[in-house]
């Protein structure tokens, strides 16, 4: 396998950091740029972040010494120079969109970590074990936008891995309704204890924007590419409430869901210890070995003990039992910004890698 050359768009953010430490070492990916904002440009990327540092492990060596370049303005220095980008910003929606589509059509592929193109039709938003069939739409996102190599793939809301993949190897049997609570790290905001001190003994029950993207998201992960286009499924309806809690990682789902031909329990158990998806067929280097892991004990999962599992790669899930509404509820759990964020979108350029997306 050749060495692909990497820019981190957002390096010095909570996911850019993160993108920095999983790439130290990757067997493929070699990071070469690192890209933030105009305040952050042409400073030592450890000038750069400073006590911003978020990660327990310190600033890899690899990236102390680079130059952060800007974002905007480099972009097309970079042409011809990086093989593709991760992309983690925080700006708004149309900036982000145009941001990633400049790159793209510099002929820069970009696997991106934000929400602005999750819902551009002809942009393949993937959970790699789920729905890894949607990479082909890309070939007619490319002829939109007049493009040989560029290309914008996404990476789906990092709550929705904490129950979507258990919910996905249960649809053969017809899932009528879904009903969802998350207790969500403070991570997935950007945030520690020392910058969120209003989360301590406490627990906030918005996130703005996050129940709409718990309700529709899952809709176009299940659908299908039609005329060169992703149409969303119609079915099945879910309900979402999102709440903060004095978590640092981890996501956590309170399930309910419903079926058409409800399963016995040992066929649910079943079919999450037997499910596998392309990233453990292909072996992929990100690639838990086991995607969904079930616990037994009555009080598991627990983000505290589990959410590193498969290095943070696994999903946990525990407490399956009937319900007196629905049919059957269940606890789901998955690292937010490993699974949920910058781990699943390197997973998501090992699958565009090995399916030849960068050639």
């Amino acid at each position: 396998m050749k060495t692909y050359r990497v820019g981190i768009v957002g390096a010095t953010g909570m996911v850019g950091q993160r993108f920095i430490t999983l790439l130290e070492k990757h067997p493929w990916f070699k990071p070469t740029a690192l890209l933030a904002s105009a305040r952050s440009a042409e400073k030592k990327y450890k000038e750069a972040v400073g006590d911003k540092w978020a990660m327990n492990s310190p600033i890899p060596e690899y990236a102390k010494e680079l130059i952060v370049l800007d974002a905007e303005k480099d972009a097309g220095s970079l042409a011809g120079k990086i093989d593709f980008i991760f992309c983690a910003v925080n700006m708004n929606k149309k900036e982000i969109k145009a941001l990633e589509e400049k790159y793209a059509r510099l002929e820069i592929p970009v696997v991106s970590n934000n929400s602005a193109h999750r819902f551009t039709d002809d942009v393949p938003m993937v959970i790699p074990e789920v729905n890894p069939e949607h990479l082909n739409v890309i070939p007619f996102q490319r002829k939109r936008l007049g493009t040989k190599r560029g290309f914008i793939a996404v990476k789906s809301n990092c709550s929705l891995q904490s129950y979507v993949p258990l919910l996905h190897p249960l649809l053969p049997y017809g899932i009528k309704q879904v009903a969802v609570c998350t207790y969500q790290a403070i991570s997935g905001a950007g945030k520690t204890f020392s910058t969120m001190p209003e989360i301590l003994d406490n627990v906030i029950p918005f996130i703005g924007g996050e129940e709409e993207k718990s309700q529709e998201e899952p809709l176009k992960i299940w659908g299908k590419v039609e005329n060169g286009k992703i149409v969303r499924a119609q079915i099945p309806p879910i309900t979402a409430q999102c709440l903060r809690v004095p978590v640092t990682d981890g996501h956590t789902a309170a399930v309910f869901v419903s079926f058409e031909k409800k399963p016995a329990k040992e066929e649910i158990l079943k079919a999450w210890k037997e499910f596998k998806g392309a990233p453990q067929k292909l072996r992929l280097p990100s690639a838990p070995e086991r995607f969904l892991n079930y616990f037994e004990e009555e009080n598991r999962p627990q983000p505290k003990l589990d959410r590193n599992l498969e290095n943070g790669m696994g999903v946990s899930v525990g407490r399956l039992r009937e319900d007196d509404v629905f049919d059957y509820k269940f606890i789901g759990l998955s690292h937010n910004t490993l699974r949920g964020a910058a781990g699943g979108a390197v997973l998501l350029a090992e699958l565009l890698t090995a399916e030849g997306y960068f050639n």
